[in-house]
């Protein structure tokens, strides 16, 4: 059984000749840079996502630092630098209980 998937995707010439800039920069073959630049996208995006449910009440502090795959001291750092207002008296609640 295979371990990875094939995706396909059409692009810009514009923005294949970034990737191209890219691999050569990063010293990567065309199939490691996409990988690599999708796997950081996802992460932003999780993190995003993450940050977007918390400050609209959508989820717990706990909850959304698993849902941006990180733990909760590096989850902590992005509410802070993205400036989000997300305590909630029953968000509050939840996490203290469980504790």
């Amino acid at each position: 059984m295979a371990t990875e998937a094939t995706v396909s995707a059409r692009i810009p010439k514009a923005l294949e000749k970034e990737l191209e800039q890219y691999m050569e920069a990063e010293h990567l073959e065309r199939s490691s840079a996409v990988r690599k630049l999708l796997y950081s996208s996802i992460q932003e995006w999780k993190e995003a996502y993450a940050l977007k449910l918390l400050e609209g009440g959508k989820t717990t502090f706990s909850r959304a630092a698993e849902i941006a795959g990180l733990d909760v001291w590096s989850f902590s750092a992005k509410i802070k630098d993205a400036k989000i207002q997300w305590v909630k008296d029953r968000a509050v609640r939840e996490d203290l209980g469980a504790l």
